[in-house]
């Protein structure tokens, strides 16, 4: 395994050693010695989570307050997306910034979000499957979010926003300047 710090604090793209051969590949998803080994942050990952999307389909920008935040390891199983995490943490020096990377099933890159960080991803393929593990439950009250559009974090989605689907919820969340 191999760990990138991102330009946010706690954020980091996770690079798994992986095994090829004429059979296919192997790797070990996600190890919590080695993690806490090579950034010194401590996970306990209780419940994982996947979901299915099409092209075009964007979820998020979302998070949950505390104290029923969540650290999350994310990957994509099957397709491609463009991962965006926004840092909405007021004490952080990245405070409003968020980073973009592309995740595939090719790639096998992984992220980790630590918590106070909205996420959200665009599919950039049909049928793909988007894997992620939390560690805290849903809360549905403890529930928020950012506008994917809000032009104040102004989101290079590198993607045709007039093409994209959304679900209601998703379309009607707030500004940023308005959890502020």
């Amino acid at each position: 395994m191999n760990i990138e710090q991102t330009s946010l604090d706690g954020v980091y793209v996770i690079h798994p050693k992986v095994f090829n051969d004429d059979r296919g590949f192997f790797y070990e998803f996600f190890n919590t010695i080695k993690f806490r080994e090579l950034t010194g942050v401590q996970v306990n990952f209780i419940q994982d989570n996947l979901a299915k999307s099409d092209k075009a389909i964007l979820r998020g920008l979302h998070f949950q307050k505390a104290p029923y935040a969540q650290a999350k390891l994310v990957s994509v199983l099957q397709g491609r997306v463009l991962d965006v995490v926004v840092d909405i943490r007021k004490e952080s020096p990245s405070f409003g910034q968020y980073i973009s990377i592309e995740l595939s099933a090719a790639n096998k890159k992984q992220l980790f979000i630590p918590r106070g960080l909205a996420h959200a991803y665009l599919c950039l393929e049909d049928n793909t499957l988007f894997f992620y593990k939390i560690d805290n439950i849903y809360h549905p009250s403890s529930e928020s979010g950012i506008r994917f559009d809000d032009p104040q974090l102004n989101i290079d989605w590198k993607y045709d926003l007039s093409q994209v689907l959304l679900s209601e919820k998703d379309r009607n969340l707030p500004y940023f300047k308005d959890l502020i």
